[in-house]
């Protein structure tokens, strides 16, 4: 395809890897169009000699800070739809993971260029709304809303809790109308050790009411401390249970099947959970996609209020709230 066709638009990324942690990770600047390594190199052939391979070696390990100990491969030399240019593909091996990226290296073998091709006839947040499985999830808001404000969730995160009194009540109440909140798990075992088991509890009382769910996100998420000031895991453990015992009490749940889950404490969906907000980007919490677009932290109400009016407006829904609707949760079940 012609590069100066209107479909697509081009940027340039940066990869960066963390020595600390021995793990990659990519972000994104903006620069000029194009990220230029000026390399003195010889002719282009389908593979590069071992000399120019060596000095685009240094050159990427150099620019990029890239770890001694992660391997650089350099793929063979192929045709480009860029004139002037052929494509090569480096991978960056770390061991536990490897990463390839695409290269251009110039015909005159005098610049490399790192570029990211935009194909504008797609709608990345779409494709990312499709890649999250919502099924049996807990809602609150309007079921049939166009603007979808999903959360991935920790227990026992603080920031969380934040997150969590900023969007219930006040964002349920002003957006409840016209936006469809909805929880998933991301536990952060390797710091919360009790988070895994409150997400696997929560989930029991999801399985019969969704209004049980939500009392027991209200209640932890505004008494962390009474689960944190318990001594020891079996303890944090039994508080709970005896917690999520109270909320299925409330919403008459069936407590044998209530108390069976609890006792099984299954992870599955727990850890399926995980797994896809990892496959998304997800390394912190919270972090909220709306509608497909990616936030990050517990934001202010006004950014909040921000982030939602936009997706409002993209989707052809007034950001003006209506002052006649007052915004309950939506029983699933």
């Amino acid at each position: 395809m012609d590069s100066s066709s209107p479909e697509l638009s081009h940027d340039c990324e940066i990869i960066g890897f963390q020595p600390m942690y021995r793990r990659f990770s990519v972000m994104l600047f903006r620069r000029p169009i194009f990220l230029l390594l000026l390399i003195c190199l010889g002719c282009a052939a389908q593979s590069a000699p071992p000399e120019i391979s060596k000095r685009i070696e240094r050159q990427v390990r150099a620019f990029y800070n890239i770890p001694s100990g992660v391997k650089i491969n350099l793929g063979p030399l192929k045709p480009s739809e860029f004139p002037n240019y052929d494509a090569m593909n480096i991978s960056f091996d770390g061991g536990e993971k490897k990463q390839n990226y695409d290269f251009l290296l110039s015909k005159d073998g005098k610049t490399l260029l790192r570029m990211t091709k935009l194909d504008l006839t797609k709608d990345p947040y779409a494709d990312v709304m499709k890649k999250i499985d919502v099924s049996g999830r807990p809602t609150r808001g309007n079921k049939d809303a166009k603007v979808v404000a999903l959360n991935y969730d920790d227990f026992q995160c603080p920031f969380c809790s934040r997150m969590h009194q900023t969007l219930f009540p006040q964002m349920l109440k002003e957006y409840g109308d016209r936006v469809l909140f909805i929880y998933k798990d991301y536990p952060l075992s390797q710091i919360h050790p009790w988070a895994i088991h409150a997400a696997v509890d929560a989930n029991c009382l999801a399985s019969q009411n969704n209004d049980a769910y939500w009392d027991f996100a209200d209640y932890i998420h505004n008494n962390q401390g009474q689960v944190n000031s318990e001594k020891g895991a079996e303890a944090q453990f039994s508080a709970l249970d005896r917690m999520t015992l109270q909320q299925g009490q409330k919403r008459n749940l069936d407590l044998p099947k209530l108390q069976s889950c609890i006792k099984a404490q299954q992870q599955d969906t727990v850890k399926a959970s995980i797994k896809e907000a990892e496959s998304l980007g997800v390394e912190a919490t919270p972090t909220m996609f709306v509608n497909g677009e990616k936030v990050d932290g517990a934001l202010p109400v006004n950014e909040l209020r921000a982030v939602l009016d936009r997706a409002l407006q993209q989707a052809g829904v007034s950001a003006a709230p209506v002052a006649s609707t007052t915004a309950s949760p939506v029983s699933g079940k």
